[in-house]
């Protein structure tokens, strides 16, 4: 199947100017991922990225693996870690291992710490 895919990590910048475009197309305008002060009155970090976007981010490693779009039949992944994103922005590493034929373990990580747990992606035929 995806025998020229290239599963080596890559690094993708993150900013509030994407979270903020984010919450534009997906309609989540929950201020923990824009507003300093209302994500630490809840006890956060500080500014943190949508878990969706996150995932986001593995689904498009994947695309760039493979080299094509519209190869992803299913993801998903447990968020155990958020992305905190602080003015300056940050980074998210996504790896992948290819596991059979059709499945991918990704291992997604910020700041060294890793971000989805049992993250993977099942590829269509």
């Amino acid at each position: 199947m995806p025998a020229n895919a290239d599963w080596n990590s890559r690094t993708y910048r993150i900013t509030r100017a994407d979270l903020v475009a984010y919450a534009d197309a997906s309609g989540d305008h929950n201020p923990i991922h824009q507003d300093e002060a209302v994500a630490r009155s809840v006890g956060l970090p500080g500014v943190i990225a949508h878990g969706m976007f996150t995932l986001a981010i593995a689904a498009r490693y994947v695309d760039e693996a493979l080299g094509e779009t519209g190869r992803i039949a299913q993801i998903g992944a447990k968020f155990t870690r958020p992305v905190v994103v602080p003015e300056e922005g940050t980074e998210l590493t996504v790896g992948g291992e290819l596991r059979d034929d059709a499945t991918i373990l990704l291992t997604v990580t910020c700041g060294g710490e890793k971000v989805l747990g049992a993250a993977s992606a099942v590829l269509r035929a």
